[in-house]
């Protein structure tokens, strides 16, 4: 039974997987290894990140450690089915800005079968549910919650603070606007 799922007779399946947790977690570094590992088998990779996103580099994903990957840019979700080309694997960094459509054009990614990678913040900086990675995470076949560690404790930590007064829900940044803290310690800022 469990052979016969990934059997090539039947064609290729394709699978939803998301990779979520707070700011400085490792998300994208997380999506990378993932990355190297299906371009060492030699599948065709499409990465892809909001255009809002332009922290580092404009047409790359750049993790906050520097590592970085040629990536598309999209400003809508359904942009991702035109400009993909039967890619194995769709990678999207930072779905958490994506519009609600992300969810089903990932689904429709899976269901023509590629292997889809997402990662995002699963909380904003509120600690409320962000954008559509509540229902990925729902229709996902795997979830990897990933964790930083708190810079003013040094516990996991799972909470984006923002140190700026802004208080938008999006608020596109890095080390000089959040800090990832532990639970008690965001509770201690946020009296």
């Amino acid at each position: 039974m469990f052979l016969e799922q990934f059997s090539k007779d039947k064609g290729q399946l394709g699978s939803i997987e998301v990779i979520c947790g707070s700011m400085f977690s490792g998300k994208t570094e997380e999506l990378f290894r993932r990355l190297r590992r299906a371009q060492f088998a030699n599948q065709a990779i499409l990465l892809v990140k909001p255009s809002i996103d332009e922290r580092y580099a404009s047409e790359e994903v750049v993790s906050h450690v520097g590592q970085s990957w040629a990536a598309q840019r999209c400003q809508q979700a359904q942009e991702i089915l035109e400009i993909w080309k039967g890619e194995q694997i769709v990678a999207i960094d930072e779905a958490q800005f994506f519009d609600p459509k992300i969810v089903a054009v990932c689904s429709e990614l899976a269901n023509k079968g590629a292997r889809v990678i997402i990662a995002g913040l699963d909380m904003d900086y509120l600690g409320q549910p962000f954008g559509p990675i509540p229902q990925l995470m729902a229709i996902a076949e795997y979830v990897s919650k990933v964790h930083a560690v708190c810079v003013d404790c040094g516990n996991l930590a799972h909470f984006s603070f923002r140190t700026v007064a802004q208080k938008e829900q999006v608020l596109v940044g890095a080390v000089e606007k959040y800090k990832p803290l532990c639970r008690s310690c965001y509770q201690q800022n946020n009296p």
